[in-house]
């Protein structure tokens, strides 16, 4: 973390904290944001998922994207990590497996601005016990 050493460093920084809180806040509304989820349990942090999620902040709000970025524990996807999955507004989630920093912005780039298919989508083969 930098030194604050003047009234411009603190002002920054300042700017900063108040951007994160803003993606807190934006839960309030999630279903009309991009929801995005970081595995975050042990395997996830192992294989990179804490430089993906930095990454996934910072280039949604380069971006402008509104979204609401949170971590989770395990997705039962350990062979994939780090994995995120991405539910847009209305639709249903799509998980990704081996999300690092180039992948995230396909990701970013294709599914969530164009709206595209990307590479990485894990397949989901299951259904909860209510939909038999």
């Amino acid at each position: 973390m930098s030194k604050i050493t003047s009234v411009a460093d603190l002002k920054k920084k300042k700017e900063q904290v108040q951007l994160n809180l803003g993606l807190r806040e934006n839960s309030d509304a999630a279903d009309t944001h991009v929801q995005i989820r970081v595995g975050m349990a042990t395997c996830g942090i192992a294989s990179g998922a804490r430089e993906t999620m930095n990454f996934l902040v910072e280039e949604t709000r380069h971006q402008a994207i509104d979204a609401v970025i949170t971590q989770t524990g395990c997705m039962g996807f350990c062979y994939a990590e780090p994995t995120v999955e991405i539910t847009l507004p209305g639709k249903e989630p799509v998980v990704f497996g081996h999300v690092d920093k180039t992948k995230a912005r396909e990701i970013i780039d294709r599914f969530i601005i164009k709206g595209e298919l990307a590479d990485g989508i894990i397949p989901v083969n299951f259904k909860t016990i209510d939909e038999y």
